[in-house]
């Protein structure tokens, strides 16, 4: 039987629980059957979840018992029921349990479980006899309410006082040193595990994996993960959210046909990881079946699944059905809004991803940082200026704009709209730039013409202590492209290998050959592709091409186009090139050749397309479209314009359209 105290009044605190607890008789033994009742129907309460009516037996004039109080704590620590729980908290006071170890332990997890920090350490710092369990419960509640600092300082005292961590306790510190990244003193702590013979327990295990796995020591995760005897759903998703943040996707996935085969069910976070897997890898297939196993387990309709399935199908490129499952979604959070809106414009829909956007705010769905930076790349592409500033302003009004990766998109999207000025005056408010930010600004001279500026602000940014990667590297080779800056170009190619430790990759051979041939030096772009570490691609070849027809040299343009031949039958662009020249050539026949080779490998030019923004909508053209609704107007338009170029003296590039030598001369 639980033991039984009389109630103790403290007349100068009658007031703080007068609500609570009502005037109380002593009585004898005879009563303890009553008392045990009263428990009992406590006990009956809390079962039911039926937490005010559990409390107000506690006013009942008997004796009460400890046990009545821990299971009323443990409602209030399943409820999150804080200011039920002060309450009892004081009636413990009053009744004098507070002294009982058990309601202290259990005090210390409902502060703990109500967030209640200092108020949980003030009843653990009370405790004269501590047990195993009130220093896990600190410990855990450190680690989850982001503190680990304390929590790793609280196990170390928790040893220095003579006790033994359990395997709930290294459960709990391990996440600390997780969230610290500090691997080192993990390792202590896995030495600890073994001494103790904690090791072949599954929730200890878990932590374990996790904390390798996310302090970067993958090869140590999977080195406990293969020891563990017994591994459950958990053990199982650790491993593979472990190779995915590692960028290991393919064995995650044949780690999640194994856990299958194992005959462990996946769950909903087993399925939150291998999703993203799927879509980093473009792995439609997986994908699809995948999706089909989340039907199965009947979790399809659970929002951050959906999400996650919108991703996918998005980036493996199916955007008619993430659209398709993003339209069923009963419930829609800021999370699938944004990643249906990534999705559209990363798979040339870019109006609807703005539109999209409309929708989400017209929802009142509060948009987080990754909406912004997914929705403006389509103002960029479409050079939607208008539309790109009003979503500025959203920035602002929702507290994102000095985001670093909000900031990095609005200057991408200034510097493609033509506003170089405005980009420099987000990039200048910046509280701290990473290599993405520089990189953005660098771009945008480079775009603009400003070759020599982007060459300032590279140098800049080391100076700053920022170490160039290979995409700001190859910006500052477009910026010499754009400027002509050929030898400076060269010159920074060399240092990449040299100075910077970055190997040259295909982008940065094709800019250098863009670069030589743009200003002319096309034997040394011919000698530069020969000179290649790497077996040159269609790009090179085009670059190279575009420079022969620029600069009129037929012999090489020959060589380019038909390694381009080679390398992309069914692409136009290089025989409508290559025809061009020999048509200005005078070179009739073998401007036919072109013709008839075109014609017999079934290779069509896609039609020139144009667009406007006029009053926040985008207007596209496509050549000779007569759709619009305006169309009588804007071409009526278009001839006074052309009259008006001719008079000027204006005469049009048209080395670019597949047409005779006659045909280009009118």
């Amino acid at each position: 039987m639980a033991v039984l105290r009389p109630l103790i009044f403290d007349r100068r605190k009658k007031k703080l629980v007068e609500n609570l607890v009502a005037p109380m008789l002593f009585l004898g033994p005879r009563n303890c059957l009553q008392t045990e009742a009263n428990t009992n129907n406590i006990k009956t309460l809390c079962k039911q979840g039926r937490l005010r009516e559990a409390i107000r037996l506690l006013d009942h004039p008997l004796y009460l018992s400890s046990s009545s109080y821990v299971d009323v704590l443990q409602i209030c620590v399943e409820k999150k029921s804080l200011p039920e729980g002060k309450l009892i908290h004081a009636h413990l006071n009053q009744t004098g349990f507070i002294s009982d170890r058990l309601l202290q332990h259990t005090l210390v997890n409902m502060y703990s479980k109500c967030r209640r920090l200092m108020d949980a350490r003030r009843v653990f710092d009370e405790i004269p006899n501590r047990m195993v369990t009130s220093w896990t419960v600190m410990i855990a509640a450190y680690t989850k309410q982001g503190i680990p600092e304390e929590a790793l300082a609280l196990f170390h005292q928790m040893q220095f006082r003579g006790f033994e961590p359990d395997k709930y306790t290294f459960s709990s510190v391990l996440p600390a040193c997780t969230k610290l990244e500090a691997l080192e003193e993990g390792m202590k702590i896995h030495e600890g595990i073994v001494r103790g013979g904690f090791l072949s327990e599954i929730v200890v295990g878990n932590a374990l994996v996790d904390m390798y796995a996310k302090c970067g020591s993958l090869e140590n995760a999977c080195d406990v993960f293969e020891k563990m005897r017994k591994r459950d759903v958990v053990s199982w998703t650790t491993m593979i959210t472990g190779y995915a943040q590692h960028g290991w996707g393919e064995e995650a996935l044949k780690l999640f046909q194994k856990m299958k085969t194992a005959g462990v069910k996946p769950n909903l976070k087993t399925f939150a990881s291998i999703l993203p897997v799927c879509a980093n890898l473009a792995a439609l297939e997986q994908g699809v079946e995948i999706h089909e196993e989340i039907i199965e387990s009947g979790l399809q309709c659970d929002v951050f699944v959906e999400s996650s399935l919108v991703d996918m199908y998005a980036k493996c490129g199916n955007i008619e059905k993430a659209l398709n499952i993003f339209g069923k979604m009963q419930k829609r959070d800021a999370v699938s809004w944004t990643v249906i809106i990534g999705g559209c414009a990363k798979n040339g829909m870019e109006e609807e991803s703005l539109r999209l956007f409309l929708q989400m705010k017209l929802a009142r769905i509060k948009p987080i940082a990754k909406t912004f930076t997914n929705v403006l790349p389509a103002c960029a592409y479409l050079a939607s200026l208008e539309q790109g500033m009003q979503i500025h302003k959203e920035t602002i009004r929702t507290g994102f704009e000095p985001d670093v990766f909000v900031a990095n998109a609005l200057i991408d999207m200034y510097a493609k709209c033509g506003i170089i000025t405005k980009a420099q005056d987000v990039f200048d408010k910046i509280p701290q730039r990473n290599v993405s930010s520089w990189t953005a600004m660098i771009a945008g001279y480079g775009m603009h013409g400003f070759g020599k500026e982007a060459l300032q602000l590279f140098e800049q940014m080391q100076r700053s202590g920022i170490k160039p990667d290979s995409v700001s590297l190859l910006c500052v080779l477009t910026a010499c492209c754009h400027d002509g800056l050929v030898d400076e170009g060269h010159r920074y190619f060399n240092l990449m290998n040299d100075s910077y430790h970055i190997t040259p990759a295909m982008e940065h051979y094709s800019c250098m050959v863009d670069l030589f041939g743009r200003s002319g030096r096309l034997d040394e772009a011919q000698d530069f592709i020969c000179k290649m570490q790497l077996e040159p691609n269609a790009t090179v070849w085009r670059c190279l091409l575009s420079a022969c027809r620029k600069h009129n040299n037929i012999e090489l343009g020959e060589f380019a186009a038909n390694h381009l031949f080679e390398l992309e039958p069914k692409n136009a662009a290089p025989y409508v090139l290559l025809s061009n020249m020999y048509a200005v050539a005078g070179r009739r026949r073998d401007n036919e050749k072109v013709r008839r080779m075109m014609k017999d490998r079934g290779v069509k030019k896609t039609p020139g397309c144009s667009w406007i923004e006029v009053d926040k909508r985008v207007h596209t053209f496509l050549v000779s479209d007569t759709s619009h609704p305006q169309a009588k107007e804007i071409y009526a338009q278009l001839e006074i314009l052309t009259r008006e170029m001719k008079s000027a003296g204006y005469v049009p590039d048209t080395s670019f359209v597949l047409h005779d030598a006659e045909e280009q001369k009118e």
